[in-house]
């Protein structure tokens, strides 16, 4: 069988939000439009903030300067959608607030929605957008020079871990944009260094990528009690789940797509 799209994902705001999707704009030098386009500051005056929100070099290695699954875990509990310039807060299926990010001030009342919501916050904390230069683990991490990325899993290594564990694992708990099936476990590994079409579109297959403690949340939640990150390590002595993908080109891919060699 022909390695094939099951699923697209993507998130427009960091570490907070997971939306499933049919189709997606690719684009060369960003990746998958709208995703993580969209992510809250922490620890910074707005001077800095700024330049988080718009220089790329400023932000390497500053985690602890914006909110993540990793320093922030309550974030699991939250979702938010965008459609044509709304930004809408939802806890569960419950809407909590909407936004025009284009509006003044608008996202500013976010910003004091989230604190209200959760008493961990600390001020100031503001939303930042950049759609240029999203703010992709990979364009934060000094340990990595990928400053946009596009991330594939192959389902059939998680339900092989899954397996292996004797416990269910829910794909989204990985983040992944792009889950592919049709391929055999780890395959995607092989893949390191080669370039792949997909509805015509090449990508290069970048590296693996390197879990950290997020996964060990339970989906909708801030119960990190899983412990899946140690599980992957006993159980294949690494801890890496899917690789980054960058694009060589524009266009379209959708649910369906096949996946080839170039």
């Amino acid at each position: 069988m022909t390695p094939f799209i099951s699923s697209i994902n993507y998130c427009p705001v960091k570490s907070v939000s997971f939306q499933k999707i049919d189709s997606c704009e690719i684009r060369k030098n960003i990746g998958i439009i709208g995703d993580r386009i969209f992510a809250f500051s922490k620890n910074l005056e707005l001077e800095k903030v700024r330049l988080f929100e718009k220089d790329p070099e400023f932000r390497k290695g500053k985690w602890n300067n914006i909110l993540t699954l990793k320093n922030s875990p309550f974030l699991n509990k939250y979702n938010f959608s965008y459609i044509k310039n709304k930004l809408t807060l939802f806890i569960g299926n419950e809407e909590i607030l909407t936004i025009d990010v284009n509006e003044i001030g608008q996202s500013d009342q976010l910003s004091k929605k989230m604190l209200e919501l959760e008493n961990s916050l600390e001020k100031p904390l503001f939303l930042m957008k950049n759609e240029d230069n999203p703010f992709f683990d990979t364009a934060i991490s000094n340990k990595t020079v990928l400053p946009h990325s596009i991330s594939l899993l192959n389902i059939k290594s998680i339900k092989d871990f899954q397996d292996k564990i004797g416990k269910k694992i829910e794909h989204s708990i990985f983040r992944g944009n792009i889950c592919v099936d049709g391929m055999e476990p780890w395959v995607e590994q092989n893949l390191i260094g080669k370039v792949i079409k997909i509805n015509n579109i090449s990508f290069k297959v970048e590296k693996k990528i390197p879990r950290c403690v997020a996964i060990n949340l339970k989906p909708g939640s801030d119960d990190n009690s899983l412990n899946l990150l140690q599980l992957l390590k006993k159980t294949y002595n690494h801890f890496d789940m899917g690789i980054y993908l960058t694009a060589l080109e524009n266009g379209k891919i959708n649910i369906g797509d096949k996946i080839l060699n170039k």
